[in-house]
């Protein structure tokens, strides 16, 4: 009988033991938590001493604390770039602005000559106008990132398209000492995508290549498999290894100085409008060459997916 009492005497000193601990590991993992809600540290919650059940509920928080911390860090991330990309639009607006209200001063000049007159108007026209540019993308670039710009799904010729707008951007491909090679491959499939769109992606294109290229252009067409490709290879000085990745980040230029000759909205329009048509673009760096593939789904294949 002596001999019982003091087992049970023993077992319960022992569960009163392990009790006080299992107490006491919670409470420290209670402390830690409340320590890391103040100093926002990644360390993950522990406990002192094993237990199976609340172990795995510290697994579950700690899972849900690094998810927070991961968000917490995205939503950083996307605060600065907000801040920069309003920087950016400030900068982009004030520099056309700043130039009209100068010449618009100079235009009051109750002397002016009249040719200086024409010439300063003429600034002011080319300035309003890069501004209503940069409005314009900004505006339909947003539409376009909140599904609100509508475009069509027809079947289209992009020999048709590109032939006709290369055509109309000879002169300047000339005037500006470009030495040009165009391969249009004939009797391309139509593709299916909206013909506007698709004239704005190679307006873009063009007019990228004229404010950034030099020297040799290359444009080609041609099918690949069940895609019909475009592509776009320019020489280039501005663009580095490191500038390819963000080449398609809205407010992106190689103007590092943002002196007004770019708006950084042109090729983030060109991802935009052909991912809504359906389309896969790459850009790349080839031997101080810039290169950009557009990959565009042949009408008839496309329709098999329908």
């Amino acid at each position: 009988m002596i001999v019982l009492c003091v087992l049970l005497a023993a077992a319960c000193a022992g569960l009163g033991w392990w009790v006080w601990t299992q107490r006491r590991a919670l409470r420290d993992a209670a402390a830690q938590l409340r320590q890391l809600e103040q100093t926002g540290s990644s360390t993950r919650i522990r406990l002192a001493v094993p237990n199976g059940a609340a172990e795995e509920l510290l697994q579950e928080v700690n899972a849900l604390l690094e998810a927070r911390r991961m968000d917490q860090a995205a939503w950083r991330d996307r605060e600065k770039s907000l801040r920069q990309q309003i920087s950016n639009i400030s900068h982009d607006l004030r520099t056309p602005l700043t130039s009209i209200l100068g010449y618009l001063q100079l235009l009051e000049a109750p002397d002016l000559p009249e040719e200086e007159r024409r010439e300063y108007l003429g600034v002011v026209e080319s300035r309003a106008k890069a501004l209503q540019s940069l409005i314009t993308g900004f505006y339909d670039l947003s539409r376009l990132e909140g599904g609100e710009y509508p475009l069509a799904r027809e079947p289209v010729s992009l020999h048709a398209s590109l032939s006709g707008l290369l055509a109309a951007f000879y002169n300047d491909f000339m005037d500006r000492g470009f030495h040009m090679t165009v391969e249009l491959a004939e009797n391309l499939p139509p593709v299916p995508a909206d013909e506007g769109a698709v004239l704005r992606v190679f307006t873009n294109l063009i007019r990228n290549a004229l404010d950034h290229g030099r020297g040799r252009m290359e444009v080609r067409l041609f099918q690949e498999g069940d895609w019909v490709v475009s592509l776009f290879r320019n020489q280039t000085d501005e663009l580095t290894a490191e500038d390819i990745p963000h080449v398609f980040d809205r407010f992106f230029t190689s103007d590092k100085m943002r002196t007004g000759r770019n708006t950084g909205l042109g090729l983030a329009i060109v991802k935009a409008l052909a991912q809504r048509m359906g389309c896969r673009v790459t850009a790349a760096l080839e031997e101080g060459e810039f290169t950009l593939r557009i990959f565009w789904r042949c009408w008839e294949r496309s329709e098999k997916y329908d």
